[in-house]
């Protein structure tokens, strides 16, 4: 990048706004020119520009960028795309070896004095780090404290030290500082595609592989489409201990149908007909059957029936029915709707099945793991749920299924015939402010501060969902886990960059190994996995 580097962290901390204009990088100044270049945003000598749209300009501020220099590709009338580094201070990251407590990254206060003084007996020299909720959140204070040894230049002298420590009982991890979120240290190497709906005459659509319930490559299902641009999209399961691998882990809809049901509360992106301009919505789901006067909850689509990935589900789940990222919940008594989408058999396991034909009369009642049939779909139970369809799912009888999709405010959300929802989470801006809610969202779970801390805290790889204040669309990647390359974003720090950006609504998609940024069906980043992730889903910029 050019003189100089830019953090996002430098911007936030210096309360200094940055927006994306149209057609140009170039920097637009909003007041002095001068005053900005001495803090480090603006070489002196930058070329000063506006907007060129007089009525945009007039109604929006015009402050400085930093990535005014970044590499700018127009991929169609409409479409912009740039490429960068976000980076800190030269020299400010290192490896360090990170001793834990209970295989816990962050401990108390009096944790972590405990082990100081462990080590202290057994020889070793350690420091404690405070680490606080950042700004913008939902939370505030101190979340916990690190507890560390020395600062390395290679990762081979960190995993000696490491090696030492182990022989001496204790449990330690070698870190990249870079990976901790701490303004002025850190790279980012990142993807920012624009998308103006006024000028591209595409769409924006969501879409998956083989079945709702398998996996593909991004460019692969790029390639299938002939998309000029791909993305990773929603959360969804990955193993098949956590439910049917490849389903989505959260509220999916492709096309009008329902797909898989809400992670009640968590935020969610409605993409109507073209796609182009995002709705975002916290929504949860209500689901239900009815066989003449009798009724029982549905707790979900296409997914294992008593496995509730992400939990906010219905009806009992322990251990909470609240969001909790990466925790899966379990529900003994459940019924489970599987579609004719789903691409595989529904699972096996105790309790029985419930085939449905379009109309919804019951053809057979049979074991559970057999194909659902087309146009039709399949109820599954186990536990009281099965208990209901064996009573009432007889042979011949009609069943009716009721959905609802509702938002935040309880209005039931309708979809039409070309409408798609990705899920992710957590939300990062509202009304053109930082909004991370880490509580609501899931982020911080119950009784384990360390999570928030190594996923949404510390920097991680992160493929982010916006829209600006002119209505367009932004999509923003970033690889990490890959030091001296790229470490990512904090969820805190993917906000301020998005907010930076002129977005007033912005979310997270999945993250981690799933960032994936195909054009034209190549793949353009660096997945932390060492190659692309095969996903649930994914949003693609078609012609």
């Amino acid at each position: 990048m050019g003189k100089p580097a830019v953090h996002a962290m430098l911007v936030r901390d210096l309360g200094v706004p940055v927006v994306l204009a149209r057609r140009s990088f170039r920097v637009a100044v909003k007041a002095s020119v001068v005053a900005v270049a001495a803090a480090g945003l603006v070489a002196p000598g930058a070329v000063v520009d506006q907007y060129d749209n007089t009525a945009a300009a007039a109604s929006a501020t015009a402050v400085p960028r930093p990535i005014d220099d970044w590499q700018h590709d127009r991929l169609a009338s409409g479409v912009d795309l740039y490429q960068g580094r976000i980076s800190g201070r030269p020299g400010a990251d290192h490896w360090t070896v990170t001793v834990r407590a209970d295989g816990a990254h962050l401990a108390t206060e009096q944790g972590a004095d405990a082990l100081a003084e462990r080590l202290h007996d057994a020889g070793f020299s350690a420091r404690s780090e405070r680490v606080e909720w950042p700004r913008g959140t939902d939370r505030r204070g101190l979340v916990g404290v690190r507890v560390r040894m020395g600062e390395y230049a290679t990762r081979t002298e960190a995993d000696a030290q490491r090696q030492a420590l182990a022989s001496a009982g204790f449990d330690a991890v070698s870190e990249w500082t870079g990976a901790d979120g701490v303004p002025g240290t850190g790279l980012a190497e990142v993807k920012v595609a624009i998308i103006d709906p006024k000028r591209y005459g595409g769409a924006l659509n969501a879409t998956y592989g083989m079945g709702v319930a398998g996996r593909e490559r991004v460019s692969d299902m790029a390639d299938g489409d002939g998309a000029l641009l791909g993305v990773n999209a929603g959360f969804f399961v990955m193993e098949g201990k956590d439910g049917v691998p490849g389903a989505s882990a959260g509220i999916a809809a492709y096309d009008g149908e329902l797909q898989s049901a809400a992670t009640n509360g968590r935020i969610a992106a409605v993409l109507r007909g073209d796609g182009l301009r995002p709705e975002f919505k916290k929504l949860r789901t209500e689901l239900s059957v009815r066989a003449g006067g009798a009724s029982a909850i549905v707790d979900g689509v296409n997914r294992v029936p008593g496995l509730v990935r992400n939990c906010g589900g219905v009806g009992g789940d322990s251990p909470t029915e609240r969001p909790q990222h990466d925790v899966t919940c379990t529900d003994p008594d459940e019924i489970v709707e599987f579609t004719d989408e789903l691409g595989a058999s529904t699972p096996a396991g105790d309790g029985v099945e419930a085939v449905l034909d379009a109309s919804g009369r019951v053809r057979e009642v049979r074991p559970r793991g057999s194909a659902v049939p087309d146009g039709g779909s399949v109820l599954a139970g186990v536990g009281e749920g099965a208990s209901w369809l064996r009573t009432h799912a007889k042979p011949g009888s009609e069943l009716k299924v009721r959905q609802r999709i509702l938002d935040e405010h309880g209005r039931e959300l309708a979809l039409g015939s070309q409408d798609d929802i990705v899920n992710g989470g957590p939300e990062l801006v509202r009304d053109g402010k930082v909004a991370v809610n880490y509580g609501a969202d899931g982020i911080e779970r119950i009784g384990d501060p360390s999570f928030a801390y190594t996923w949404g805290i510390k920097r991680n790889p992160r493929m982010l969902l916006g829209v600006d204040r002119w209505g367009r669309v932004l999509l923003v990647a970033a690889d990490g886990r890959q030091p001296g390359y790229s470490d990512g974003f904090g969820l805190t720090e993917g906000a301020e960059l998005m907010k930076s950006l002129g977005a007033v609504r912005a979310m997270a998609l999945d993250g981690g190994g799933s960032v994936t940024t195909v054009v034209n069906g190549k793949l353009i980043n660096s997945p932390s996995d060492g190659t692309e992730r095969t996903v649930g889903d994914a949003l693609l910029l078609t012609r």
